[in-house]
């Protein structure tokens, strides 16, 4: 059997034994849902749909080339600089915002990513371990949560931790290095199969082991819970040796989506418009640093700004999806309203498959007083709904501005269910049922999703308080 991670690598418990024994694919669905719910209510996941729409269409590439059927896939973005991937159960694919700023170019993130789709394909988590004392689901999500969110927020390590107080917490959890070779063999001919550099692996790599050198203790995230050696980038530039080689190139989005990672993960915009100043004013004017220099003033709340800034590459770039998605919302920013819709209507004539581009549409529209035209314009789109969780906060506002206050708090009890928020979501409906004048139709709807939501939990996981469920019942 190969031998674990030193203990170093990652303090935290071992859990699990092989695969199904441990889990079966519903508990992992689960643990994964619940972990995510943790990360939204912590504002750990970066909420941008440009973002990651980007990414999920990179993981959905590399996911078609995968010798083994991936199950059903979410992959989101963490709002941390540091560079990290990692697996959730359940299918879930989290890579930091730092993992985009590391990488040189997109085959770099796509061997990063192939090697995490491994971990999900091959099911490592649940194999991950072979101890007979297996730990509870509770334990399961409150350990996984404090890997991934503890470092940014101190309560949640505490919060998690308690909740597993009887585990022994001096066992590890780490994919076995067979596992990372494993991942390592299988993620650089997904990601060759794919089309990408399979050499992009074993560079990007290099680079992390020669930057944990360089900074000491400040060893990337990454390298915790994915220890390298010398022999694990000599394999992987052996296994690239012997695949298609073919040229490292990125398409046009993976610039852009880098600056607009860098803008939104800084502690504040203004240090991200110093470092984007300092870029054009030493004569790189690249079409990404003026991008991320306009999108830093926006942050910043200097609209006008970055409206001028950005005036040149918007007008040389007119069917540059990011760059005028940026453009209609700054122009929306500074008053001119029938021109951000115009300019955010055209983009979505060009791409109108493009889910940032009906989110920012339909957004643009509300402001310009046309909930109904909004609410048209995302309900006629499956781009967006079940995939883009703002859809339902952005249909909860048109109903709330055209005086719908049922719908709102159906549509606003949909988001909250979407992202792990069963209790919140539950008191919306029981608002909405609460409401004056309710038909039966309405009620009806609210009462089938207030069952739908609850059917979802498990019984360990509902609510407790007995006034709270005797209240709800009686709204039945």
């Amino acid at each position: 059997m190969a031998s674990a991670v030193p203990p170093s690598a990652l303090d935290l418990p071992q859990i699990g034994e092989p695969a199904d024994n441990t889990l079966t694919p519903m508990q992992e669905k689960q643990l994964g849902a619940r972990v995510m719910s943790e990360l939204y209510r912590v504002g750990y996941i970066l909420e941008d749909p440009e973002i990651t729409t980007y990414i999920s269409a990179l993981g959905w590439k590399l996911a078609s080339h995968s010798k083994t059927q991936a199950p059903d896939l979410t992959f989101f973005v963490v709002a941390d600089p540091r560079v990290n991937a990692f697996a959730l159960p359940g299918g879930y694919v989290g890579f930091n915002a730092g993992l985009l700023l590391a990488a040189d170019n997109e085959s770099e993130v796509a061997g990063v990513m192939g090697h995490e789709l491994a971990h999900v394909t091959q099911r490592h988590i649940a194999r991950s371990g072979e101890d007979t004392e297996v730990a509870s689901i509770a334990t399961w999500l409150a350990v996984i949560a404090a890997i991934i969110a503890g470092s940014a927020d101190p309560d949640v390590v505490i919060g998690a931790l308690s909740v597993g107080q009887a585990m022994n917490y001096q066992r590890q959890v780490s994919y076995t290095r067979a596992h990372e070779q494993e991942a390592d063999r299988i993620g650089v001919q997904t990601m060759s199969g794919a089309g990408f550099d399979p050499n992009a692996m074993g560079s990007f790599f290099q680079k992390l082991e020669q930057q944990s050198r360089l900074y000491g203790t400040g060893v990337p995230e990454i390298l915790r819970t994915h220890p390298l050696n010398t022999n694990r980038v000599a394999e992987a530039r052996e296994r690239a040796a012997e695949l298609p080689q073919v040229a490292p190139q990125s398409s046009p989005d993976f610039e852009l989506m880098k600056a607009r990672a860098r803008v939104l993960t800084v502690d504040h915009p203004s240090q991200a418009v110093d470092y984007f100043s300092a870029q054009l004013s030493a004569g790189r004017d690249t079409p990404a640093n003026r991008y991320g220099l306009a999108l830093a003033q926006e942050q910043f709340g200097q609209s006008a700004q970055a409206l001028a800034t950005l005036a040149p590459l918007s007008e040389a770039q007119p069917r540059q999806a990011h760059v005028q998605l940026l453009d209609g919302t700054l122009k929306l920013q500074t008053g001119k309203i029938a021109d951000g819709v115009a300019t955010l209507e055209r983009t979505l004539q060009a791409y109108p498959a493009y889910a940032p581009a009906i989110l920012a549409y339909a957004d643009a529209l509300m402001v310009a007083g046309r909930p109904d035209d909004a609410r048209q314009v995302l309900i006629s789109r499956d781009q967006v709904l079940g995939t883009q969780f703002k859809t339902y906060s952005l249909l909860a506002q048109a109903a709330r501005e055209s005086g719908n206050m049922v719908e709102a708090s159906y549509q606003m009890a949909t988001f909250l269910f979407l992202r792990g928020d069963a209790g919140n979501a539950l008191a919306q409906l029981d608002a909405g049922l609460r409401l004056p004048n309710l038909n039966e139709q309405d009620r009806a709807r609210l009462l089938a999703k207030r069952k739908e939501i609850r059917g979802t939990l498990p019984e360990s996981w509902r609510p407790q308080q007995g006034r709270q469920r005797a209240a709800a019942d009686a709204l039945r």
